[in-house]
């Protein structure tokens, strides 16, 4: 029986970027490519911040901090990260991480974790509001 100390650490969720409820019913499951995020940026405390826009990797398939400079399908704005992702577990930094993204709703554009130009906003005009 192992009766050393463990310690876990946990991390609340902030998402007062959303504006309303609407679109929290029906997120779309991705894969984030953990390799496409910036620690000192997107995960500070070891998990990928709720509210962080998302870009589509065209050659993987898999997603990441939207970029409009990027040229590897990140220039285009798909859609936010609904929750929180552990991607730091334990000091091990995962390479791909599953999450959920918002692609309808409301946002707060002003307590966005990182800003969005106005490129992203006009590439999800109609599907998310920002306001």
């Amino acid at each position: 029986m192992d009766l050393s100390l463990k310690t876990e650490s946990f991390t609340q969720d902030r998402r007062d970027w959303l504006g309303s409820a609407h679109g929290t019913d029906a997120p779309v499951s991705v894969t984030l490519d953990v390799s496409k995020f910036t620690k000192a940026t997107h995960y500070p405390n070891g998990f990928i911040k709720s509210g962080i826009p998302l870009g589509k990797v065209t050659v993987t398939g898999r997603y990441g901090p939207y970029d409009g400079a990027a040229t590897d399908g990140r220039g285009d704005l798909v859609g936010f990260l609904f929750t929180a992702q552990d991607v730091d577990a334990r000091g091990v930094a995962s390479t791909a991480a599953v999450g959920s993204m918002l692609i309808h709703c409301f946002i707060r554009e002003a307590k966005l974790p990182v800003p969005v130009d106005a490129d992203g906003k006009t590439a999800v005009a109609g599907r998310i509001i920002f306001v």
